[in-house]
């Protein structure tokens, strides 16, 4: 249970009241921030730069674009910027609060990637293992290829894998395994035709059903988004004995005090605390439906719900090297080997259309990576060692150590989210900038 402390503060509101008191929780935040900042040499947000965060999100809710977002930015493990901004459901108008419970999608994958390296940290697994140690399924692994027939035709060609799918592939998304929407026609369509998603499942199914499906590529050659880290939640079922959830509870969720963080809400209170996309955000709106529908499956790649709160907590224990309060998560080693890029030169890993850590960063095991500027002019805003994920639900959220600084934006939108997700992290790092 979380102590009065531990719980970040509310949200403001925007009545008069609520913007006075606002104004003075914002002095104290700003002033303690200062301190600690002088004492580190790490430059401290100013304040007229973070009211442009505000304007540009009470915008977006003006216009219509959102129905709303909480927004977080944290220093030295204390808050120098917290908004929520609009309603958590246009139809029921319920204010946005720092307890809204958020679908996470992809900003999953960290997590369930946490959990897998503590079971490393034990020695219960390891990045060598082969997947089908576990799932037999992938022991006789096929890669498709695109091959042309006599009349012309392209059809898909399966044959055998170089080498095992491993542990290592499932965490770093060089596995070969993808989306249904993501990577050749050929491809796409044997992952559409082949009832991945029909009936009930829960993550031993599907991980048999994604064993039975070809490979994009071969193993270890190139960085595709996809189900590796459903596989992997599924792996750590069996290592473990316990359903995901339960381990993730046990280990991550219980002991961080993240007690909105879970594959199914559970009561009329958090299902009313639930965050909704626009009714025209089609894509996200079919997406969580599918979701929904699907209790017993608890996806470790896109199945978990979250809260500010909760996920300001995890954050927090990365941004800490692993610990958090006295407790460690992660051993040094683990985590540095987590939080390092392992897909760059040398490694033998290519990247194409669809590699969405973006430019500039790497990859670890969970965590896009910034390892250089980029080849964008001006570069793109961050800092040199920073983590990052977000989702298509457009929640997202970055780990920056140089600044000692954590950045969260919680939202429901697909239409939205490739607008807004740059234009915030700009801002977020223009709040820390000396000059314009």
């Amino acid at each position: 249970m979380k102590t009065r402390t531990q719980r970040i503060l509310h949200c403001t509101v925007v009545s008069r009241a609520g913007r006075l008191l606002a104004a003075a929780l914002s002095l104290a935040i700003w002033t303690n921030a200062t301190a600690a900042n002088q004492a580190t040499n790490v430059p401290a947000p100013l304040p007229n730069k973070l009211e442009r965060i505000t304007e540009f999100f009470n915008n977006e809710v003006a216009t219509g674009k959102l129905p709303g977002a909480v927004v977080l930015i944290q220093q030295h493990g204390k808050p120098v910027y917290l908004k929520c901004f609009g309603v958590q459901d246009v139809e029921t108008k319920v204010a946005m609060t720092s307890d809204t419970i958020f679908a996470l999608h992809s900003m999953t994958k960290p997590i369930t990637s946490v959990a897998a390296m503590m079971l490393i940290d034990a020695g219960k697994l390891s990045l060598a293992d082969p997947v089908f140690k576990f799932i037999p399924g992938f022991s006789d692994a096929k890669v498709g290829v695109g091959s042309g027939t006599p009349d012309g035709q392209n059809v898909l060609k399966l044959v055998p894998a170089d080498r095992p799918v491993t542990i290592m592939d499932l965490l770093r998304h060089t596995s070969g395994i993808t989306y249904d929407y993501i990577g050749g026609k050929l491809i796409m369509k044997a992952y559409s035709e082949s009832g991945l998603f029909d009936g009930r499942y829960n993550n031993k199914v599907f991980a048999d059903r994604i064993a039975r499906l070809p490979l994009a590529r071969q193993p270890g050659t190139l960085w595709r988004y996809g189900h590796s880290t459903d596989v992997l939640g599924r792996i750590i079922e069996i290592v473990s004995g316990q359903t995901l959830y339960q381990f993730e509870k046990q280990h991550i969720f219980d002991p961080l005090g993240m007690t909105s963080t879970k594959f199914v809400l559970e009561s009329a209170d958090e299902r009313a605390r639930m965050a909704e996309p626009l009714p025209s955000d089609t894509i996200l709106k079919l997406a969580e439906a599918q979701r929904r529908a699907h209790p017993e499956w608890e996806s470790g790649g896109g199945g978990l719900v979250s809260s500010l709160t909760d996920y300001a907590r995890f954050a927090q224990m990365v941004l800490n090297g692993g610990q958090l309060d006295g407790k460690r998560y992660l051993s040094p080693a683990a985590f540095k080997s987590m939080t390092s890029d392992h897909i760059g030169p040398g490694s033998g890993v290519a990247r194409d259309y669809y590699y969405f850590p973006g430019d500039g960063f790497g990859y670890g095991y969970g965590f896009a990576v910034r390892t250089d500027p980029g080849n964008a002019r001006p570069p793109p805003p961050g800092s040199i060692g920073e983590l990052k994920w977000d989702s298509g639900s457009g929640t997202y959220f970055g780990v920056d150590p140089k600044l000692d600084m954590i950045y969260i934006l919680l939202e429901q939108t697909q239409n939205e989210r490739g607008r807004i997700t740059p234009a915030f992290k700009k801002l977020v790092y223009d709040a820390f900038a000396t000059t314009d």
